[in-house]
């Protein structure tokens, strides 16, 4: 089984969550990481993780306070999805997720699904690592129109290392 374990403040990182989780294909839960701990995390084999980024670059509150402690995720393989607002906050657009990414590295996770920056307008990220984003970037505020598409693509780019 899939977990898809999302942090949203104002409802979009919940919202794309739902949408991954219709039209991925597999079986899958999708919970908000305010109701998981590190012991419910490590319990699925396969992990979508998603966090908007707020201030100047952190991760989503409910994430921010997550005790990343007791993550074991040796040998999983783990997507990532981030919003952030490419044009307010150019200078760390989705750089939670780039946080995010780190943490689950650090507890041995083999990440897939890394997405191109082109088609993107930033000027800086912390998700960009080797010329790409460590995941799915969106923006629900200045490119909700791409939205739709681009997870629709990287749907297809993950699912067979999550099936």
């Amino acid at each position: 089984m899939v977990g898809i374990i999302y942090g949203s403040s104002m409802g979009n990182t919940e919202e794309v969550a739902n949408f991954i989780s219709e039209n991925l294909g597999l079986e899958n839960e999708v919970v908000n990481v305010s109701d998981a701990d590190a012991d419910k995390i490590n319990g699925y084999d396969k992990l979508i993780l998603a966090t908007s980024t707020w201030g100047s670059g952190d991760l989503q509150d409910d994430w921010d306070a997550f005790d990343f402690s007791g993550l074991s995720l040796s040998g999983k393989t783990v997507a990532l999805f981030g919003l952030g607002d490419s044009e307010s906050y150019s200078d760390d657009y989705c750089s939670g997720m780039g946080k995010l990414y780190d943490e689950v590295v650090k507890a041995g996770a083999k990440v897939v699904g890394g997405v191109s920056t082109d088609d993107y307008t930033f000027d800086e990220s912390e998700a960009v690592r080797d010329g790409k984003f460590v995941g799915l970037a969106l923006d629900a505020e200045n490119e909700s129109d791409k939205t739709e598409a681009r997870v629709l693509a990287w749907i297809e780019t993950i699912k067979s290392e999550l099936a």
